[in-house]
């Protein structure tokens, strides 16, 4: 036994201890998520060094997460323990994974566990337990919400509604399926629920932003935004940086990284830009999905790159001919040192302060086609009453305080920003006691818009080529008493798109917003400008430049402008509410880093 205990020590001084294990990079972590069909093939140890050879050979990486279990899929104690193994013997830190998913259902529906089924619910905790028994951190993956409507979940439900039904049992999911079981298996154990890119739709699924969320031990932000045209889900460019600044500040110091995978995009750069705005919003980690994309033998797919001439910012030709067969790791790898090259010299983020409670709905994702037009956003799940700017969208209105909360920040001598969708929420519930406007319920196309207010005549704000008319929402005011800065024009009648009215020692504004918010990329550059400078006039920087050009803005004076175009963009930049404007060009899917003056 104790020539035993000899040869075992000796033979541990040949492996790597994880704490020894030098960082990949400078300002962030990368970890690769391992699915458990991954994990049982890298329990074989000629896959494994196979595998390994090929990823490390193209993409540097600090940390694994080994799923254990998903899709009814369980991994063996000893698969688990020998890949484990083996990933820390190459210097690499290893977590533990689940996903607490079904399977798919038909017609292409997410299957998940139903909570009211006995079956369903030991298996749950048999993943947990399992995962928790090998590591002592585990995350996750995006698939701990609630869809399943059985005979016996209707008969729980009972008169709730399904949201409640399903934010209850989600609840008590967590504490009894997944966290007290892990606990009781590994008192040390670090439990991570990782949540995934729809935010605005959580609370009818059964995932809990205000109380599910600080249940865990941390949080993960799935920022996967992929392509916002060919996706069902029609996500902006912009939320893969504004979801890692919400979940942020819903638990400060506690969001621990942000996850990409490699789906469902038209071009290889919309790859990286997600990898680039993850970590432009301060994500200390980025987990890339999956294992088996980064160990392909099959080169990446560039898709349709027109400005493949271009020196661009992710130069994929370039990359292609220095790499022959590239895949996705390289892609990675190429993405994440740009992004370690800048993320060093950013400060704190920095925006317009918005607000949104947890389990609010309306104007669903507005705040990222917002970031879309140049405007830095900091979302809250709690109402920013010490900034000096508020934007409110519909979400707002879900605060049974809110109009108590914007009267003290207009007695503040705060700019209190309220939109179109919020003012109509709002009808009936005391927002005449702040400003008598109204919306009609009539929508008016609108082609042409004017700056300007006051005795005298309007400057119109025209562009080539945007001249489509654009349905907005007709809200009613009293002239003299409010003015309309910025109106649109049908015919011969002129309709307010921002309206400003003076309150105590601020001043509160209507933004009236497009019925669809994807015409905000239909109105003139000059007009968005002037929006912007209206609004947003106490940013730090601000930008004039075509829509899907966004600001990144950080305390210490540094910005990044980032061109999410497929073709060169102009962009004019004032800073500290200068008047004068540098000039300078971002070429397609590319970015700059401006720092301090």
């Amino acid at each position: 036994m104790r020539f035993q205990q000899i040869i075992t020590a000796l033979l541990c001084c040949f492996v790597v201890p994880q704490a020894a294990q030098s960082a990949a990079y400078k300002n962030f972590r990368v970890a690769i998520y391992v699915p458990v069909n991954s994990t049982r093939r890298l329990a074989d140890p000629a896959s494994f060094e196979r595998e390994f050879a090929r990823v490390s050979s193209q993409l540097k990486f600090d940390k694994v997460y080994i799923e254990a279990y998903r899709d009814r899929e369980f991994a063996t104690d000893a698969e688990l323990e020998t890949v484990k193994r083996e990933f820390q013997a190459k210097g690499i830190q290893t977590s533990g994974g689940i996903t607490l998913a079904a399977g798919g259902w038909p017609g292409g529906q997410f299957g998940t566990f139903d909570y009211e089924n006995p079956a369903d619910r030991a298996e749950c905790e048999r993943a947990a337990r399992l995962a928790a028994r090998h590591f002592d951190e585990v995350i996750l993956d995006d698939f701990f919400f609630y869809t399943m409507k059985t005979d016996a979940d209707i008969a729980a439900k009972g008169n709730r509604s399904w949201t409640d039904y399903r934010l209850a049992k989600m609840r008590e999911a967590s504490r009894d399926l997944v966290l007290g079981p892990a606990k009781q298996e590994n008192p040390q154990v670090r439990m991570i629920i990782k949540y995934p890119n729809w935010y605005e739709h959580f609370h009818g699924l059964g995932y809990d932003l205000a109380d599910e969320a600080h249940m865990f031990d941390a949080i993960y932000t799935g920022t996967e935004t992929r392509d916002p045209v060919i996706t069902d889900q029609l996500l902006q460019q912009y939320e893969s940086y504004e979801i890692v600044r919400y979940f942020s500040n819903i638990r400060p110091g506690a969001n621990l990284g942000g996850w990409v995978d490699t789906y469902s995009i038209r071009s290889i750069d919309r790859y990286a830009e997600q990898l680039w705005d993850t970590l432009f919003a301060k994500a200390p980690e980025q987990t890339l999905f999956e294992w088996s994309a980064m160990a392909s033998e099959r080169p990446a797919t560039a898709g349709t790159r027109p400005w493949a001439k271009q020196t661009t910012s992710f130069e994929w030709s370039s990359i292609a001919r220095a790499h022959p067969n590239a895949g996705w790791a390289t892609a990675a790898n190429e993405a994440l040192h740009i992004a370690d090259g800048v993320v060093g010299a950013l400060g704190r983020p920095v925006g317009v302060a918005s607000y949104r409670p947890p389990h609010a709905t309306g104007e669903d994702f507005l705040h990222n086609y917002i970031g879309n037009l140049g405007v830095p956003i900091e979302l809250y799940p709690e109402y920013p009453a010490t900034a000096h700017t508020v934007l409110l969208t519909q979400a707002a209105a879900s605060d049974p305080q809110i109009i108590a909360k914007i009267d003290a920040s207009l007695h503040s001598g705060a700019n209190v920003i309220v939109t179109s969708g919020f003012l109509e929420a709002m009808q009936g519930r005391g927002f005449d006691q702040l400003a008598e406007w109204r919306t009609t319920g009539h929508t008016i196309a609108i082609d042409r818009y004017f700056d300007g207010f006051g005795a005298g005549n309007g400057t119109e704000l025209k562009e080539p080529g945007k001249t489509r008319p654009v349905l907005f929402p007709e809200v009613h005011f009293y002239t003299n008493d409010s003015w309309g800065i910025i109106r649109g024009v049908a015919a011969a009648k002129g309709f307010p798109i921002i309206l400003m009215n003076h309150y105590s020692k601020g001043t509160i504004y209507l933004w009236t917003m497009p019925e669809n918010f994807g015409d905000l990329y239909s109105l003139p550059q000059p007009m968005v400008t002037r929006i912007k400078n209206y609004l947003f006039g106490d940013l730090p920087v601000r930008i004039d430049a075509p829509d899907h050009v966004a600001l990144f803005a950080y305390d210490n004076g540094a910005f990044v402008v980032e061109n999410f175009r497929d073709d060169a963009a102009t962009v004019h930049i004032a800073r500290n509410g200068q008047k004068t404007t540098e000039a300078t060009t971002i070429p397609p899917h590319s970015f700059r880093l401006f720092r301090r003056r």
